[in-house]
């Protein structure tokens, strides 16, 4: 639908962000140093959303970005898969729940993702895209470039030529491939294991599945709240 509303009652950590114009927060920089304690014991986080959703850009906007906080990031190994709810048909042509508008953006998503596949290239980028879907100003998303001080020409390449509807149909394909299912979006999978409604809570998932010896300082937060 059009209508839409979002609550507000957190106001995103990141919202210096849009105003930024030279690099990314420090606490994006995510060195390889910072996860050294923490070795091989990743925990798998997947998110799969649709780049127009109001309810995926509150997640991203709002509670994705908790994993910044603290050194939660060090035991995740986060993956983005914007695609969603979008159909392939005839000659695999696209289309999206929320129209042309998410088909562009999901695969401008897509391109960034490909163009800087560490998490401190592209996450930036595709944070600042859905802060603008979340205040209703996405057609304003090429202003990312200039606030993150990213070079347009790599995105533009791909989501304009084949490249990019090619890495959206390998997205089609793991979206649709799913076990179980994705019944909607933003879609959440912790080790393998979807959260359903309870997405929001992906945090106390991540310290459940979390078997490292060292425990992070978010973990150790969660344990207390949850008493």
């Amino acid at each position: 639908s059009n209508q839409w509303s979002l609550p507000l009652n957190s106001v995103p950590s990141f919202t210096f962000l849009i105003s930024f114009s030279s690099s990314p927060p420090s606490f994006l920089l995510l060195s390889s140093a910072s996860t050294s304690n923490y070795g091989t014991h990743k925990v798998s986080l997947k998110l799969y959303y649709e780049s127009l959703c109001p309810y995926s850009a509150n997640f991203i906007v709002n509670y994705l970005v908790k994993l910044f906080d603290d050194d939660l990031i060090s035991i995740v190994d986060l993956s983005l898969v914007p695609y969603g709810n979008a159909r392939v048909g005839r000659n695999d042509s696209i289309t999206c729940q929320h129209g042309p508008n998410e088909c562009l953006l999901n695969t401008v998503e897509a391109c960034a993702i490909n163009a800087w596949p560490e998490l401190d290239g592209h996450f930036p980028f595709i944070y600042c895209v859905e802060y603008l879907v979340y205040k209703r100003k996405y057609t304003q998303w090429e202003s990312c470039f200039e606030k993150l001080g990213l070079n347009p020409k790599p995105i533009s390449d791909c989501y304009k030529t084949e490249l990019g509807k090619k890495l959206e149909l390998e997205y089609a394909a793991e979206t649709d491939n799913l076990q179980p299912p994705h019944k909607y979006v933003p879609w959440v999978v912790v080790d393998g294991q979807p959260l359903y409604e309870d997405y929001e809570n992906f945090i106390n998932y991540i310290c459940e599945a979390y078997k490292g010896p060292v425990e992070p300082t978010a973990c150790k937060a969660s344990s207390i709240s949850v008493i």
